[in-house]
């Protein structure tokens, strides 16, 4: 019995022998084994790393990226570094970025922590580069808009040429008497209305037509000197000063060197005597009645040539620097339509209304057919001519207070903002001095929703810039 024990002993020592050699061989093996393919290993990732491609921003090439993606700064697909294209030196470090937070349904809303915005929802994760800067004109950026949402939103653009460039300038204006045409019919002396031969206001007259016979005992009296004087005119001789003085004093008082003659010829002095129209036109007002005794002075007939007439032009006070003399005005009538007629501006008042901020222009006109009737009220249309410039469509500036702005479409959908000045502006184009070149297309429809998506980026950036450093929630 002890002799079985021992053997056992025996052999559980030899077994425990041939076990303890047999796990240093294989512990000798696997270490020997683990260092060869750590050493494979470290090989193949320092080939991978040699071969690694590399993405940049072709706007801001100083951002670069392990991976495909978009510009943080942008928005602009980042495009593969060519080999020969990456700097001998080694690789700048890939921009630091940081996770930002934003709220769903107020994208104003921005932190760098995870919580809920203001109405009690999650705020959502997105990426921003901590060193990113952002280019801005007037508070925009450039933004991409697919070809997809562009048909969609209806963007439309228009190229920057070079073509004339005319201002069309509305005003209104009404039809007057023409200053030079008006003749006024008064007496220097006084006298009665014995006859009226023009006894209605609106009756055209001729120049040298009867308007009425006029009794005067001065007149009268008038006529006997004068024939005294003719008479005594052998005895004084003709250039006697006194037949000289009579006559001239019958001049004067209106008595026409025709109804002079006649008395000398008669030899009897008349009781009345004959008034006659000074000029051909319409009686526009008529201030005496058959019998009535009239003033020295007094205006009694007005008479007007209605074959050219003014009207009277109102313009704006900003429109003034355009509005010169001699200028050509398509002038219409709502009595005519269909009709235009042909004026010119003659006189620039010097002065303005006040009540209506406007400056009259004077502008004389033919009158054929007496169409233009004094108080019509006129349309007024004066073409501005510019010459060939450089312009941009009217529609495609937005007005951001003081300054314009305009899209340029640029390519793979990309569009930036650019700030222009302007010159004149001519129908529906601006002058265009300075911003943008010719040629280049800008938009002109869907622009104001083109330049509220690239507003809100321009805020969303500034945001999470100023949240990068300042939380701003908690």
């Amino acid at each position: 019995m002890k002799l079985k024990i021992r053997i056992a002993v025996l052999l559980i020592i030899a077994a425990a022998i041939v076990f303890s050699a047999a796990c240093r061989g294989s512990k000798g093996t696997s270490a020997a084994s683990g260092s060869a393919g750590s050493g494979q290993a470290q090989a193949g990732q320092t080939k991978a790393e040699a071969k690694a491609q590399l993405y940049q921003c072709p706007m801001h090439p100083s951002y670069t990226s392990d991976k495909p993606g978009d510009c943080p700064i942008c928005g602009m697909k980042l495009v593969p570094v060519k080999p020969e294209e990456e700097p001998a030196a080694a690789p700048a470090p890939a921009p630091k970025k940081k996770t930002m937070y934003r709220s769903t349904m107020m994208p104003n809303e921005v932190s760098d922590k995870p919580g809920k915005d203001s109405m009690g929802m999650d705020m959502v994760p997105f990426e921003v580069e901590e060193s990113g800067a952002v280019s801005e004109v007037g508070g925009r950026i450039q933004i991409k808009i697919s070809a997809e949402r562009q048909q969609l939103i209806g963007v439309k653009t228009a190229p920057v040429v070079s073509q004339p460039i005319h201002k069309l300038i509305k005003a209104v204006g009404r039809v007057d008497y023409a200053e030079p045409s008006l003749s006024l019919v008064n007496l220097k002396f006084d006298g009665w209305v014995e006859k009226l031969y023009v006894n209605a206001t609106g009756r055209a007259v001729r120049k040298g037509e009867p308007l009425f016979d006029v009794y005067s005992p001065d007149l009268v009296a008038a006529q006997q000197e004068y024939l005294i004087a003719l008479k005594a005119g052998p005895a004084l001789g003709e250039a006697s000063s006194l037949l000289k003085s009579a006559r001239e004093k019958l001049r004067l008082w209106g008595v026409t060197d025709q109804q002079v003659e006649e008395l000398g010829r008669s030899g009897d002095f008349k009781t009345t005597v004959t008034v006659y129209a000074p000029a051909s036109g319409i009686v526009v007002e008529k201030n005496v009645v058959q019998g009535q005794k009239v003033m020295s002075g007094e205006s009694l007939f007005k008479i007007a040539d209605l074959s050219r007439v003014w009207i009277i032009g109102e313009v704006y006070e900003y429109e003034l620097p355009f509005i010169k003399t001699g200028q050509t005005v398509q002038v219409s009538l709502a009595s005519y339509p269909g009709e235009s007629f042909t004026g010119q501006i003659t006189y620039i008042y010097p002065y303005l209304k006040p009540e209506t901020r406007t400056n009259e222009v004077r502008i004389e006109a033919a009158n054929p057919g007496l169409k233009f009737k004094p108080g019509m009220f006129a349309n007024l249309e004066v073409h501005v001519d510019y010459g060939t410039r450089l312009t941009i469509p009217a529609d495609a500036v937005l007005d951001a207070g003081t300054t314009k702005i305009a899209f340029v479409a640029l390519a793979d959908g990309y569009f930036e903002p650019r700030e222009v000045k302007l010159g004149v502006r001519g129908e529906d184009i601006y002058e265009v001095l300075g911003g943008v070149r010719e040629g280049e297309n800008v938009v002109t429809a869907a622009n104001f929703l083109v330049d509220s998506e690239s507003s809100l980026k321009a805020a969303l950036s500034r945001m999470t810039k100023a949240a990068a450093g300042e939380p701003k929630h908690d």
